[in-house]
């Protein structure tokens, strides 16, 4: 089985080993570069030798927020094709809208338990490539108050 590579920019300590944690006990062969803000990611980014398959960015960050973090990621040639989660424990509209005129291809609302992430990230990485957008809708038909789709973004 191929190596996994997912990209996590989140300030909250808690919320990033529980997130690692998770990833760990769904998969092995997944690998997860964490940052604590937009800046720190896409310095890894540009330093990691494999692309990541997925790019999770939290939106409220310190030095360098999600937004200008996905803004810096689809107007680069090299990074725009891969899939970007927006990630945040608010479920504002607005929010929701921007993600999707950014370029994101979801907006996913904090799951509160241990549990509820680890089947969450158990789907979506089991789905990586070409099925990752129609997993998200199924995702949220079981889940619509922590999953929104973006639309227009493949």
């Amino acid at each position: 089985m191929s190596k996994k590579i997912i990209l996590l920019a989140d300030d909250d300590t808690d919320d990033t080993e529980m997130f690692c944690e998770a990833l760990e006990e769904i998969n092995e062969n997944i690998t997860c570069h964490c940052a604590e803000n937009g800046n720190e990611a896409w310095k890894i980014l540009n330093e990691i030798t494999e692309k990541p398959q997925l790019i999770f960015l939290d939106l409220n960050m310190p030095v360098m927020n999600g937004w200008d973090c996905l803004k810096l990621v689809k107007n680069e040639p090299v990074y725009k094709d891969i899939p970007v989660i927006m990630i945040s424990t608010s479920s504002h509209k607005n929010d929701i809208e921007r993600a999707s005129q950014l370029g994101s291809i979801c907006y996913l609302v904090k799951p509160n338990s241990f549990n509820g992430l680890k089947q969450l990230l158990r789907v979506i990485t089991s789905n990586l490539g070409t099925n990752l957008r129609e997993t998200l809708i199924n995702l949220k038909e079981s889940d619509p108050d922590h999953i929104f789709i973006c639309e227009g973004n493949q």
